[in-house]
Order: C-alpha cells, then structure tokens, then sequence
C-alpha cells in the first residue's frame, strides 16, 4: 500500500533536505580524512587495497597456552568458531560472554588486573572508546591489512572481523521498491507516521544515531530524531521488527541486514525484503564486530593467533555462511543473496567516532526515546 507523498515544502521535507546539505556541505569543507565525513563523500569499499588472510603459525605450537576473552558476542554466534580453534592450536579460550558494555565496563574498572587477553565487541563504538583511552595494543601490518581501512582502526589497534549493514526492511506485500524513499532522512516526514518500527535501545541503532551526529551535525540530527520519535512504534530489539512487519502492524523497519536471512533460511516466501539506501546515504552504514588485545596482555602470541585465525578462510566463511554477516576478508564466498562489502557504497565516516554513545543515549532519552 502507497501513500501520497506530503508536499515538497512540507517542515519534514525541509528537514531532510537540511541533513542532505549539512551532510554535503561537511563533505566540500573537510581538509582531512576525518572532516571528510558528508553522505556525498563517499569511499567505495571496492576501491580499497585488496586483503588477505594472515598466516597463522604451526598447529601446536601454543600447545598448553590460556588466554581470556571478554565476548560482547553471544556463545551461539562465536563459541563454534572458538571451539574451532582451539582444536587446531592447542590453546585454550577461556571466555566471558555478555553485552559489549558490560565487557567494556569491566575492563575499565579492573584496569591493569584484568585477565581479559581480548575484547570482543559486536560493535565498533566500545572498541574506539578503549581506543581513546589506550588500551589496546598496536596489531602487526599482517592482521590489520585482512580488512579494509575503512573498517579497522585508524590508531592501528583494533580490526573489524565481520561486518553488518544498516538496512531498512520492508512488507514485500504492501510496498514496492518505488514506494521507498531515497533516504533514510525523508522517514521523519510525516507520511510516514505511524508506519515505521525501530527499536531505539537496540545497540546498532544507536550506533547509527552516533554516526548519524557525527555526519550531519547534532542539530540535523536532533530534527531527523524528532520526527522518527513522532512516526515511529518501538519495538524491543531487530526480531520484534522483522516479525512486526511481516505481520503488517507496520510497513518498514530500521535494522541489520543479517536478522531477515535468518527468517528467509526457514521460510523463503517470508513477506520481508531488505532495502539499502544507495549513494553512501547514511542508511546504510556498514558497522564491524571486532576486536582487539589488551595491552596487559601476557599472552600476547597466543591472542594474536585467534586474531589471525578469526580473519582466516575458514573463519571468514563461517561468518557468511552461517551467522549471514558480512566477510571483511576478500574474495570469500557469501550466502545466497548476501551482499559483499565490495558491492556497497559507504559514508566516509571514521568507526572509532562511534565512541560517543553516552551523548547518543543522552539525546535518545531527552527525546523521549528512551
């Protein structure tokens, strides 16, 4: 079902146009990389140095090693792979799952006593934060170089191991692509009330929101904000949305792209299709789950080897085939449908910028979001 569009000059409509031309305006000032940051600056993943898989040493020659990693990413997701290496290596993981804050947390507050070797974090805004603070070790040129630039970090100490896009969802049966805005910013018009699901204490949101600040501007931000606050129904998480608009209780979501391959893998004809914005619009920003070493590691060898063995063929190719991620290694075969990094056009927008989730929270919550 299409719904006539609002006027032109309609206050929302100004609204998206005012992000559009922040976003464009920051891209033609910047002087540097990082001030590079408008949705029209665009870096095209396939344009970056072709990657490749560290080597990893002779099976066994840890042999009887511990180290701990402190896991932000579910024992589901990553225990198989974990479980992988230590059958070849012969070291042994000890690992601490939980949320990626609750990791960073108590990393931070265990300081130099910590006996995490490795935080693994679904998301690259808890990475920057331990970033900032120095935490983590410099990585050697070999695991940095297996994934693109654009998704490790600029300081050399963390590297993205999968990537997940933004997408926005829709009911296959109420909407065509044509019905689709051509960015994520006319959704705060009002055409849109009461057709949108999100879910604004979900972790990738709010990563989006802070990247979303970050390329716009917190003013542009604000605005878009209010009008989804206005539009949209909440749901508890990505799940709750897909189900949601499946079921036409709404017509398009905001989520990750890997969550709909999940429902398409037990029901082909489920009623849902992924969208992604085009022309580097920040709908589509293209998020990491990586990781680093503590730089009080006392293992630091046997840490590096599960860096190198989670950017490895094996480990990369679990990531598409089987969690429906996106492979930061190049050249690894991607499930059926699943989009490859080099296919997507991305802002130029530094990941470690996505520490600043406590003034995401923050606004989030004077909005009423939260």
């Amino acid at each position: 079902m299409s719904t006539p569009r609002t006027p032109r000059n309609s206050p929302r409509t100004r609204i998206a146009l005012a992000l559009l031309v922040s976003a464009t305006l920051v891209a033609a000032c910047g002087s540097d990389a990082e001030e590079n940051l408008g949705a029209d600056a665009i870096t095209t993943i396939a344009a970056a140095a072709e990657t490749s898989a560290p080597e990893t040493s002779a099976a066994g020659g840890f042999a009887g090693q511990t180290i701990t990693v402190y896991s932000g990413r579910g024992e589901d997701l990553v225990g198989p792979l974990l479980a992988q290496f230590e059958e070849a290596s012969g070291i042994d993981v000890e690992v601490r799952y939980g949320d990626s804050a609750e990791m960073l947390l108590l990393i931070q507050e265990e300081g130099d006593n910590s006996p995490a070797d490795i935080y693994y974090s679904q998301g690259a805004g808890f990475l920057g934060n331990l970033s900032a603070a120095g935490t983590f070790m410099e990585l050697p040129a070999d695991v940095l170089a297996a994934a693109p630039e654009g998704l490790r970090s600029p300081n050399s100490d963390w590297v993205g191991l999968s990537g997940r896009a933004r997408v926005m969802v829709y009911n296959t049966e109420a909407l065509t692509e044509a019905d689709l805005p051509a960015s994520i910013v006319e959704l705060a018009e009002p055409e849109w009330a009461g057709r949108i699901g999100w879910a604004p204490t979900n972790a990738s949101l709010q990563d989006f929101v802070t990247a979303l600040r970050s390329i716009v501007g917190e003013d542009a931000a604000r605005s878009w904000l209010e009008g989804i606050v206005a539009n949209a129904v909440t749901y508890e998480g990505n799940t709750a949305i897909l189900e949601a608009v499946a079921a036409g209780e709404v017509e398009v979501g905001l989520s990750n792209h890997y969550y709909l391959y999940r429902y398409l893998a037990e029901d082909p004809n489920f009623p849902v299709a992924n969208y992604f914005f085009a022309g580097g619009d920040p709908g589509s920003l293209v998020n990491i789950a990586g990781a680093g070493v503590l730089a009080t590691t006392d293992q630091p060898e046997a840490s590096l080897e599960l860096m190198k063995f989670l950017l490895s063929v094996e480990a990369q190719t679990y990531f598409a085939e089987q969690t429906y991620e996106l492979p930061v290694l190049s050249g690894v075969t991607t499930a059926a449908n699943l989009p490859t990094l080099e296919s997507l056009s991305l802002p130029n927008f530094d990941l470690n910028k996505l520490d600043d989730l406590q003034g995401t929270v923050d606004l989030l919550t004077e909005l009423g979001a939260l």
